[in-house]
């Protein structure tokens, strides 16, 4: 694909209302907007039947009235048929996100995150964990640390008792430290409550019924370190990808599974590290650079469809094997 610089160049995100899918493609289509000129469209879609009439067709009405695209971008297995139906009808190239429910070699690029282990054909760029919005900016402060928790998910259990036990000790080993705790909906109704029985100055907790959809990432922007439980795993990606030493709050693990081994290799590799009650993780935490994955796959994007230099990133991006 060949494009003039002073032309934008058109995308098209198809959206299934998902928040960790819509969260994937914002990620690309942001990094894309950073780097080059962009003009991105936003295209809900649902339904299962209606885009293989569209295909069988040749049609598609969603896209009717908007400039042809450059890239259809998708995330969500309620995407696909559509991104292949409006390929037939208007042109561009696919950028499906995550492993497909169809066959990878429909797609012009899949990108698939390493814990998956695809060994398939078709054109694959391995990403670590999944795409995300997060784009690394400010100072961190290194009195602030942020907490991320979860809570029961098809991966892990909840054992509450055991987690407030490692967040009263992280609070009392780091009492120079301010942290801000958060929840998400899965967190159980009563752990704020009873984690703030045990009166612990420097942590204050926000429920996340008082937080808005850009909370976290203004947290992650100025705080130094970021403590998460480990069923939030798409938390870890974005605290790394803000720049922040990331802690893992251990949580009982259901069984061995991809999500839980693409986290132990995180820490295996020291990108993250885990709590433990004697304190080693102090020498371990701190920041990685140069953990972008929605930049490094704008910049292959950008030179390998889009004839684009890409110039050379502050911080070296490490290639995965």
């Amino acid at each position: 694909m060949n494009t003039n610089n002073a032309e934008p160049i058109i995308i098209w995100r198809l959206t299934d209302g998902k928040p960790g899918h819509q969260s994937q493609s914002l990620g690309l289509v942001n990094a894309l907007k950073r780097k080059m000129p962009c003009e991105s469209f936003d295209i809900p879609v649902s339904g299962r039947l209606q885009p293989v009439f569209d295909l069988l067709s040749t049609t598609w009405p969603a896209g009717h009235g908007l400039p042809l695209p450059d890239l259809i971008v998708g995330a969500g297995h309620r995407t696909h048929l559509h991104m292949l139906a409006a390929k037939k009808v208007y042109g561009g190239q696919t950028i499906v996100l995550m492993q497909p429910s169809l066959p990878v070699s429909f797609f012009d690029l899949s990108l698939i995150p390493e814990h998956d282990y695809y060994q398939g054909s078709g054109n694959v760029l391995e990403t670590r964990g999944v795409l995300n919005p997060i784009h690394a900016a400010g100072e961190h402060q290194k009195n602030e640390g942020l907490i991320m928790i979860g809570g029961p998910s098809k991966h892990c259990d909840w054992n509450e008792s055991h987690l407030i036990s490692q967040l009263t000790q992280l609070c009392k080993q780091n009492p120079r430290i301010h942290y801000t705790l958060t929840t998400s909906p899965r967190t159980p109704a009563n752990f704020a409550t009873h984690l703030l029985g045990f009166k612990l100055d420097n942590l204050t907790i926000v429920p996340f019924e008082e937080t808005d959809r850009n909370w976290v990432a203004r947290q992650l922007a100025v705080c130094y370190s970021a403590w998460i439980s480990e069923d939030s795993v798409s938390m870890v990606y974005e605290a790394l990808t803000a720049k922040a030493a990331v802690g893992i709050l251990n949580m009982p693990i259901k069984r061995d599974n991809r999500v839980s081994r693409g986290l132990s290799k995180l820490v295996g590799d020291g990108y993250a590290v885990r709590f433990d009650s004697l304190g080693h993780y102090k020498s371990r935490l701190q920041p990685v650079p140069g953990f972008m994955e929605s930049e490094r796959c704008a910049d292959w994007i950008m030179k390998h469809w889009l004839d684009v230099v890409v110039q050379p990133q502050t911080q070296p991006i490490p290639q995965l094997s």
